[in-house]
């Protein structure tokens, strides 16, 4: 805590004796912190704490009160000090009274000019006394630097008026030459001034002391007799006849000397009235002076002659004083009128307003002309916030109806908003994939630049430009800085007054700026957010073309530097709250317009589908659905991003539905794309080029540059988009989405992926069922072709050329989907052998009975498709091929089982160049 003030200490009073009402200056130690502090001031008794101007905490100035003590101390008690002490005392002296014809010193002394103009400022009385020369010897100036004085006396002065006057200063820059004898007779001249003054009119009154006291006493011994003789009021007496005597006499001199004194008076009136034309001539020229002044706009000069003008007749009884003063009084009302007017004129700068108001000031303007220029510029930029609409609305009409002359118009709309979209479309080239941005001319984007977004740019710099200054305004009202020292001491208090009555409407006019501009933005962009009320007036925009993201984007760029200027005038944030809440609804909107665009975009992905594959049997569109979502992400990453102050785009739950509705669609959309190309009549298709691995062996003729795609081709170049897009796609887009802090991932990626597997499987069993079922279909009729009967059958001489056939459909099975897609060999194949393996297990259930020679023709067959497939066996095939040969009977013979093993390895050996193709896949292969 604080240690405790010290009682206020009075060790100073100048002067230390006066009559009553005499100003004095009392000086001391811890009088008081400021004037609220002061609570209490005793000269001599009296209270003179009505009085008292608090000027430091060592200085206070007041005047003595009526007091019955002719001696006293002089007390001071402050609020955080307690009742002081006094170590001086104070003398009142009873005031003299002067008879009408008793002599007066008096002397005025008009050598002393003093210049209002000049020392308007230092507060100091226009007819004080300023002697040149206080010490009375030759004056011989220094050649001391000016800032090394100032440096060595921080916070003095030179100048004897001031109350920091150095007196070390002023005889280094006066006498730094003068002798030691010379300063010597400067103290003795100092000493004498103080003598004369401390004397005042009292040695007068000293000097002629006796002659008073005679002249009372004569006086007193006439009425005494007077009284003593009665006779004063009787007719005849000796007064009468004293008073008749002098009648006459005074008659007589009259006659005798009328004639001179009439000459003596017309003369002394003549010398007087030119003695008072030459005295107050300032007074009689200042009329004509303050117009010419006005005119020429020295508006401080008139300022200066009016408070002199003021000081010295403003209470004056004299009627011509009256009349030139009232003449003075109108002009002076004639300039605070054109002052007014040219403080409301608007467009006007920050420092000419400042100006005007310090001049209305000074000049005691009636009312407040400050809060009336606050009032007046709210409503000027409220009205150019509204004309900014017509003004761009008007552009763009005369733009449509003469097109070559928009360039020109555009450039003269506005330079800097011209080039600040320079600027921002030069970052957002990568971005513009097709769009509407695009364009051969250089210069042409203006063109193509939608107006609601040049509004909002205009709009923002409007308010930028005009904004801090009215808030700069209002700072210098509330501080009183507006004001000059004079006018802010004298309305001290009632301006603190105002200020607190009109910090609210200041409020309440800035809430209103900025809700103005939220609505005009939100009518221009976001008319979906404003009141039915409202349309009317900040709307209008109806029928217009919907802002792509990269515009909203810039847009949302635009108010955040708005944001950001206006907070560094320490705006308080709760005024720009709406803004705030703008620029969220900016964002929010800016994605879901942004991935709605994108899902359109994705849409036309199908149209640029070329079917050219790579190694992997994959075409470009999975990178390119890529790519598209990655591009669109990047083009919000600045609008998720979260400034200062700003929340997150995924605060509201409905957001969050919204984009994870949005987000499934264009998942959803991307793969119903592909069900779409692969359904794809095939006179649709205008694809002549297939690339193929050059390593896989030919089977059937080599692929010519004019081959087309079949249908079942195009199944399996989907199939492995598909299969890419599982492993790979849809992992990489969940997680650019979380990098973006997408809400959802977890759903979104589900939902796609089932989808996608959805698909996947559909078109795999499409292609299963072209493949396999011809297959499958011709197992049964090569089985018991030219009457063949399990009961009745040769001896055993190899396998039937219906398995052989069957193993060559498979082998351009396997040829198809190895040249157009490695991958999917094993899922494809497996599936087929499946199909086929299940159809020869029935056929084998369906044999009522077999011959020795019918089983063992019947387990070479079984066993030489169960070897020749044996890489792409499931768990499925397995069984049916197992089930097959339990159906069978068990070979009894070594011989049989021999023969099996010859037939088996001749199979293999004959199908050698066929079965390659099984027989060189990798197990790597198999795990994909």
């Amino acid at each position: 805590m604080s240690r405790a003030r010290q009682p206020p200490l009075v060790t100073g009073i100048s002067p230390n004796e006066g009559i009553p009402w005499t100003k004095v200056t009392i000086r001391g130690e811890n009088l008081g912190t400021g004037p609220t502090d002061l609570i209490g001031l005793a000269i001599c008794g009296h209270n003179c704490l009505l009085t008292a101007e608090w000027m430091s905490s060592s200085k206070i100035v007041c005047r003595v009160g009526q007091t019955k003590n002719d001696r006293g101390d002089i007390i001071v008690t402050t609020k955080s000090g307690g009742k002081g002490t006094s170590t001086v005392s104070f003398k009142l002296l009873k005031p003299e009274r002067i008879g009408i014809l008793d002599q007066s010193a008096v002397w005025v002394d008009e050598m002393n000019h003093y210049d209002m103009r000049t020392d308007r400022n230092k507060g100091i009385p226009p007819l004080s006394l300023r002697p040149a020369n206080p010490l009375g010897i030759d004056i011989e100036k220094s050649k001391f630097p000016q800032k090394d004085l100032e440096m060595l006396f921080h916070g003095m002065s030179a100048d004897f008026t001031s109350e920091n006057f150095s007196a070390a200063w002023y005889l280094i820059e006066n006498h730094s030459t003068t002798s030691f004898e010379q300063l010597k007779m400067a103290v003795n001249n100092l000493k004498k001034q103080a003598n004369k003054k401390n004397e005042g009119s009292l040695a007068y009154v000293k000097g002629g002391l006796s002659t008073f006291f005679e002249a009372q006493d004569a006086l007193s011994a006439i009425h005494q007799k007077l009284e003593a003789d009665g006779t004063e009021k009787v007719e005849g007496s000796m007064t009468q006849k004293l008073e008749n005597v002098l009648n006459r006499a005074s008659n007589t001199a009259d006659t005798l000397f009328q004639e001179v004194l009439g000459r003596k008076d017309k003369a002394d009136s003549t010398r007087n009235a030119l003695n008072v034309l030459q005295r107050f001539k300032f007074l009689f020229n200042l009329p004509l002076s303050i117009e010419r002044n006005i005119q020429k706009g020295d508006y401080d000069v008139v300022i200066n002659d009016y408070e002199k003008a003021k000081s010295l007749f403003g209470k004056t009884e004299v009627q011509v004083f009256k009349k030139y003063y009232a003449e003075v009084e109108t002009r002076i009302e004639a300039l605070r009128d054109l002052l007014l007017d040219k403080l409301l004129e608007t467009p006007s700068t920050l420092h000419d307003q400042k100006r005007y108001i310090r001049y209305l000031s000074d000049l005691h303007a009636p009312g407040d002309p400050a809060w009336q220029c606050i009032g007046a510029q709210h409503q000027w930029i409220l009205q150019l916030m509204h004309d900014c609409k017509d003004g761009i609305g008007d552009l763009y009409d005369w733009c449509l109806s003469f097109p070559g002359s928009l360039h020109s118009a555009m450039l003269d709309l506005d330079n800097d908003v011209s080039s600040s979209m320079l600027g921002h479309l030069s970052q957002t080239a990568s971005l513009k994939r097709g769009s509407s941005f695009q364009s051969g001319q250089d210069g042409t984007w203006r063109c193509k630049t939608p107006h609601r977004v040049v509004f909002v740019e205009k709009l923002a710099k409007l308010v930028l430009s005009h904004l801090p200054n009215f808030w700069k305004l209002w700072i210098s009202y509330a501080n009183g800085s507006l004001f000059s020292e004079t006018a802010e001491k004298s309305g001290q208090i009632e301006r603190i007054k105002n200020v607190r009555q009109r910090q609210n409407d200041f409020k309440k006019m800035i809430q209103e700026l900025i809700h103005s501009l939220v609505k005009l933005t939100r009518g221009a962009l976001l008319p979906f957010t404003i009141k039915d009320g409202d349309v009317k007036q900040y709307g209008g925009w109806d029928g217009k073309a919907s802002l792509s993201g990269q515009w909203l984007t810039h847009v949302v760029q635009t108010v955040r530097l708005t944001y950001e200027s206006l907070t560094a005038l320490e705006i308080p944030n709760d005024m720009l709250q709406a803004i705030q809440e703008l620029i969220l609804d900016l964002r929010v909107c800016c994605v879901m317009v942004t991935l709605q665009h994108t899902a359109e975009e994705i849409k036309r992905l199908a149209e640029k589908e070329d079917w050219l594959v790579d190694n992997e049997g994959l075409t470009s569109l999975p990178c390119q659905f890529e790519q598209c979502i990655v591009l669109s992400l990047q083009a919000l990453s600045s609008v998720l991003e979260c400034k200062p102050g700003e929340a997150s785009v995924f605060q509201h739950p409905k957001t969050q539905e919204e984009v994870c509705r949005l987000s499934v669609s264009i998942m959803q959309i991307f793969i119903h794309c592909l069900e779409q190309l692969s359904s794809k009549p095939d006179a649709d298709i205008d694809t002549t080029h297939l690339s193929a691995d050059v390593s896989s062996p030919d089977l059937f003729g080599s692929v010519h540059e004019d081959f087309t795609l079949t249908s079942e081709q195009r199944l399996l170049i989907v199939l492995s988009n598909c299969r890419y897009l599982e492993r790979h796609t849809f992992l990489n887009i969940a997680e650019h989405f979380e990098k973006h802090s997408f809400q959802g991932i977890e759903k979104i990626t589900q939902v796609s992926m089932a989808s996608l597997k959805e698909l996947d499987q559909r078109l795999f069993e499409n292609y299963i069922e072209l493949k396999a079922d011809p297959i499958v279909g011709s197992l049964e009729p090569g089985i018991y072709a030219g009457c063949f009967d399990w009961k009745d059958c040769l001896p055993s001489t190899g396998v039937r050329n219906y398995l052989k056939e069957a193993l060559v459909n498979i082998i351009a099975v396997h040829a198809e989907v190895f040249t157009l897609s490695k991958g999917l060999v094993p899922r494809v194949l497996s599936r087929v052998v499946e199909a086929v393996s299940e159809e020869l297990s029935r056929l084998m259930q369906c044999v009522s009975s077999f011959s020795k020679h019918g089983a063992l023709q019947a387990r070479l067959e079984i066993c030489a498709l169960r070897d020749a497939v044996a890489i792409y066996l499931t768990p499925e095939s397995k069984s049916s091929f197992k089930q097959a040969l339990e159906v069978l009977p068990q070979l009894s013979s070594g011989a049989d089982k021999k023969l099996l093993e010859e037939l088996l390895n001749k199979f293999k050996s004959s199908m050698y160049l066929q079965l390659t193709c099984f027989q060189t896949s990798s197990p790597t292969m198999m795990k994909t």
